[in-house]
């Protein structure tokens, strides 16, 4: 499989195995597909099936033990430390089913967090986080904190805050879980429409097959392998 320019992600034969005491287990066994820029891909699979082991390659948290993840070109295995990090900053956003907000800071000062490291002024990282909330909806929320939020709301500002450095690519964990039909259906809306209008491409991970409608396509994972890739749109 060779990354063409419009492929935010490759990921070519990809596997991982975990060790525990003296036995081997595979997590994940093979797997190759490609994902192309402003896509919208779920990721499904019964408990165990290896989701999470693939969310986390993605995510540069973890390494395969054989294979090779590039995004947006870069073989990510090949990097570590500092640099890791760096990249994991610059082209990765993550929004997990819990938000992940600071309950002391206001909407504003959490999306800008990312842009802490970033050679940026105060005054600009003001200036993109209050863009990006005000994108999201929220431009009359940036000096609430979370507890000031509805979880949908809070959700959004975890959104706000993976966009903040124009990511290649944002992971979703879950990103529905602790929300009720309506607020979900409202943060898969956003998700797609971020990936058509800011080219951004969105994997997310879910156990709720009805949300999936709104993706291009849906990867099926069972016992560790790419059962099938579901093309929607």
């Amino acid at each position: 499989m060779k990354a063409k320019p419009d492929h935010s992600v490759v990921v070519k034969n990809v596997s991982k195995a975990y060790k525990s005491e003296s036995v081997e287990v595979d997590a994940l066994i093979d797997v190759s597909f490609y994902l192309e820029r402003g896509e919208f891909v779920a990721i499904i699979g019964p408990s165990g099936s290896g989701k999470s082991t693939l969310m986390h390659i993605l995510g540069t948290i973890d390494k395969p033990t054989s294979g090779e993840v590039y995004i947006d070109g870069v073989a990510t295995s090949e990097m570590d430390g500092d640099k890791l990090a760096e990249f994991r900053n610059k082209k990765l956003g993550f929004v997990f089913q819990a938000y992940n907000l600071v309950n002391g800071l206001n909407a504003e000062m959490n999306v800008e967090l990312p842009l802490l490291v970033s050679p940026m002024s105060g005054k600009d990282r003001k200036e993109r986080a209050d863009e990006v909330l005000e994108q999201l909806g929220l431009g009359r929320r940036l000096k609430q904190k979370p507890n000031q939020l509805s979880g949908g709301q809070q959700q959004r500002v975890a959104i706000a805050r993976a966009l903040i450095n124009k990511p290649a690519l944002i992971l979703a964990d879950e990103p529905t879980g602790n929300l009720d039909t309506k607020a979900g259906d409202e943060v898969i809306k956003l998700f797609r429409d971020i990936t058509k209008e800011q080219n951004v491409t969105i994997v997310m991970v879910t156990h709720n097959v009805d949300i999936t409608r709104y993706c291009n396509r849906v990867i099926h994972i069972k016992d560790g392998r790419l059962e099938k890739i579901e093309v929607l749109r």
